[in-house]
């Protein structure tokens, strides 16, 4: 497929946990943070796959590290873009209140505006939310940029979008919050013979806790019950999760409330790492 020409572009990274080939079909350009397992360095999706990053995680006590990407993997990326024709670039970060990522991305920007030699713009906007909250920012200004939205336009999408994000998701286990020190021995434990399910909310750019439920299929009825609370007034609804094997039921629970399609990603190693298998969630824009 030919890189599309003379439209605003959309950068991302890869914490945005998109399909693969819905990024593609858009031109969206997704910047791979890396993951550290002790000594060895990955690069997010190049390098390691979803799967992969599951099964090396079962087989560890620790949890593994996240980097942010250096700012010269996005100003690669940027130049890359303007050589393939593009109008200016729209650069959606991760929340920068939980990475620096962002940070990364403005840094590469700030490199372009001061080469004289280059005429280009590129702007950076914060998501101020995670995973497909980030995700469904991207598409939205992807297909503004494909329908001839012109850079302040799509902007002012994207800057809109962040400020409409809600993403709720239920975790399946404390272990990987345990491994990670945000929560002792003794609560997770109780957690796991409780059967409690937490409920996280990514809100303002972090992430907060939301309640909890005492199973799974309570988890899941919440988080059809918190869709079903907007009445309606929601957009670009799409389903995260963490390698879970309900994932189509939940889906099917959801369909009712919602007439549009449903996107479905995979949570990857960005957000997996903290969140843990089992994770499903929801992401949607508030109207």
């Amino acid at each position: 497929m030919s890189a599309p020409t003379n439209i605003v572009r959309i950068v991302t990274d890869s914490s945005c946990d998109l399909p693969q080939e819905i990024a593609d079909e858009l031109g969206i350009a997704i910047v791979p943070l890396s993951i550290r397992f002790g000594d060895e360095e990955l690069i997010d999706r190049e390098e390691l796959t979803v799967a992969e990053f599951w099964s090396r995680c079962a087989g560890s006590d620790t949890l593994p590290e996240t980097a942010a990407p250096a700012p010269g993997q996005f100003e690669t990326v940027y130049r890359r873009l303007k050589d393939e024709g593009a109008a200016g670039v729209i650069v959606v970060s991760l929340s920068g209140a939980l990475s620096a990522t962002m940070q990364s991305a403005e840094l590469a920007a700030r490199s372009i505006t001061n080469d004289d030699s280059i005429d280009f713009d590129v702007r950076v906007v914060d998501s101020r939310t995670v995973t497909l909250g980030l995700g469904t920012i991207a598409l939205a200004c992807a297909r503004a940029g494909r329908d001839g939205g012109s850079i302040d336009d799509v902007e002012a999408l994207a800057t809109d979008l962040a400020q409409r994000t809600r993403v709720f998701s239920a975790l399946d286990t404390l272990e990987n919050l345990k491994k990670g020190g945000r929560v002792g021995n003794a609560k997770a434990l109780l957690a796991t013979v409780l059967s409690i399910k937490p409920i996280i909310e990514v809100a303002d750019g972090i992430v907060e806790e939301a309640g909890k439920q005492r199973t799974r299929s309570k988890a899941l009825q919440y988080l059809v019950d918190k869709v079903k609370s907007f009445d309606g007034k929601i957009e670009n609804l799409a389903v995260l999760h963490a390698d879970c094997s309900d994932v189509d039921l939940f889906v099917d629970m959801l369909t009712p409330h919602y007439d549009g399609d449903i996107v479905v990603g995979e949570i990857g190693p960005v957000i997996g790492t903290h969140g843990g298998r089992g994770t499903i969630g929801v992401a949607f824009h508030q109207l």
